[in-house]
């Protein structure tokens, strides 16, 4: 009578699969790739099977599979109860390292499967409520297309023999690939933040970022640029550089000199790089922007810095302070979009800018070299209550300058034209040329914009809830409607981005995902269109 109450309790058990949307990082030795929540009794040592079957991947590169058990709580942040999570959210940006490791999780079975179709059995006592395992994969990055997908289903959980009925969210296939650049603790730092990302003359790729040795806390603090090189497309890169560092400036301690939100631009036609970053030097050691004064002197004002190479990133110039030169004193500060800039067909350098008055209200507009780098000029401004901007060249001569809201109750971004290197801008919405604009909401985050032929990309997390849904979108028609859309990371990190081309139907995406700080992907244009 027992036996066949228990055979019936297990026959009526239902289990729930989940598949987030998030990368698997190639060459981590975990990655949660399905979610297994089966209900226990807390009595009893329970036998399970977990089928799974895996399509789309070269089995050679799959180094093993596991199967995890990692308790009451779920490894995933949005779905967690778990308090440490959480707080290493708040610290770090992203839940790496939190769903591993001996003191977190029990890996119950692993293996090198040799067929698609294979099955990880576990025993244990199961507790009252929800035990919660994850599928896990590790992925050798040699034999793997970046840009591939792939497909990893659970088909079946028999609990005692017994198959429970389940209860599937989330799609199993288009699962994509993903490399981490940048994790917390890597080389020491404790935070690494602020994208840029450009393809450099020779076709190697450069990301850049904020080190942020000691803290994930914004200016001031001991912050430099780094830097990193990929010669092979993103699939791997080199060890991280600094190209930017002001040391113990004027007496002060590092840590009261740092460097930050870096923008990054390729002259196209002499090859030459251009790093742009704001430099708080003293600043009563809180945020810059909010702390700098009218006037020009570094110890009143967060100044503009800039640094070049002219031999592919092996050396850089001294910081040049372009201060002096673009700030009208009036304002509180001038610094560039975090990201990276643009060379127009006419060779024109133009990076985007954002402005904060005595007030400490922000707009943006452009700066714009016409010789080379040597001089810069500054454009009026397109909006106010916006900052953190991006900026394409959709036709020639025609910039796009795309915004970031500052806080206000509107969570649509602000997009606006100018056919006269900012002298005049005009709402996209208003262009008397064009139609109606589809909006693009953001949750108050950074985005990145990007032309490519005759499409137009642009990436951030696509709603007004929170810093995730990072989402890719492409439009064909200048911005106005945005037709393709392709869901890279549905979970929670800080959300900033850049993008470039790899080649003319790649574009490489390094944001700060769920799954690291720094998160690289690479996306097939064809693949994205056909959406």
């Amino acid at each position: 009578m027992f036996l066949t109450l228990i055979t019936t309790i297990l026959a009526s058990a239902s289990v729930s699969v989940y598949n987030p949307r998030i990368p698997v990082i190639l060459d981590r030795e975990y990655n949660v790739v399905s979610e297994i929540v089966i209900p226990g009794t807390g009595s009893g040592t329970t036998s399970g099977e977990v089928e799974v079957s895996l399509e789309g991947i070269p089995l050679k590169a799959v180094k093993d599979v596991k199967l995890v058990y990692i308790g009451t709580i779920s490894p995933i942040l949005s779905r967690t109860k778990s308090n440490v999570m959480r707080d290493h959210f708040a610290d770090w940006g992203s839940g790496q390292g939190d769903w591993y490791g001996p003191r977190s999780t029990i890996t119950d079975f692993s293996m090198k499967p040799k067929s698609r179709t294979f099955t990880l059995p576990f025993e244990r006592t199961l507790v009252k409520g929800d035990n919660h395992f994850y599928v896990s994969l590790s992925i050798s990055s040699k034999d793997i297309d970046l840009t591939g997908t792939f497909s990893c289903k659970v088909n079946s959980v028999a609990l005692d023999g017994v198959k429970a009925s389940i209860k599937e969210q989330g799609p199993s296939d288009g699962r994509r690939y993903a490399i981490a650049l940048r994790n917390h603790g890597d080389d020491g730092v404790d935070s690494y933040r602020i994208p840029g990302l450009v393809t450099l003359k020779n076709g190697d790729l450069m990301a850049v970022y904020d080190i942020r040795w000691t803290t994930s806390f914004d200016l001031q603090a001991d912050i430099d640029i780094g830097f990193q090189v990929s010669r092979d497309g993103g699939r791997s890169w080199g060890k991280m550089k600094v190209a930017m560092d002001m040391g113990e400036y004027g007496g002060l301690p590092k840590d009261q000199n740092g460097t930050g939100d870096p923008c990054v631009l390729v002259d196209d036609k002499t090859g030459d790089i251009y790093i742009f970053a704001i430099w708080a030097h003293g600043l009563e050691g809180s945020y810059s922007i909010f702390n700098s004064k009218t006037g020009l002197d570094p110890s009143d004002v967060a100044q503009m810095v800039m640094v070049k190479s002219t031999d592919g990133g092996r050396t850089w110039s001294k910081p040049v302070n372009l201060t002096p030169s673009v700030k009208d004193p009036s304002w509180s500060t001038i610094f560039q979009g975090p990201g990276r800039g643009i060379t127009m067909q006419d060779g024109t350098l133009v990076v985007p800018i954002q402005i904060w008055d005595k007030d400490k209200v922000p707009s943006a507009g452009i700066m714009y070299s016409k010789d080379r780098g040597e001089n810069w000029t500054v454009s009026e401004t397109a909006s106010v209550n916006v900052c953190e901007d991006q900026v394409v060249e959709i036709e020639p001569g025609v910039l796009m300058l795309n915004m970031r809201n500052h806080g206000v109750a509107d969570r649509d971004r602000k997009v606006c034209l100018s056919r006269d290197l900012g002298k005049t801008w005009t709402p996209l919405a208003e262009d008397p040329v064009l139609g109606p604009v589809e909006s693009l909401v953001e949750p108050v985050c950074q985005a990145s914009l990007l032309k490519a032929e005759d499409v137009l990309l642009f990436a951030n997390p696509a709603t007004d809830k929170a810093r995730n849904m990072f989402t890719l979108k492409a439009s064909r028609d200048s911005g106005r409607t945005w037709s393709y859309s392709l869901l890279l990371d549905e979970e929670s990190g800080w959300g900033y981005s850049c993008m470039t081309m790899i080649d003319t139907d790649t574009v490489g995406i390094l944001y700060e995902g769920s799954t690291s700080q720094l998160v690289f992907q690479a996306v097939k244009l064809s693949d994205l269109l056909s959406r």
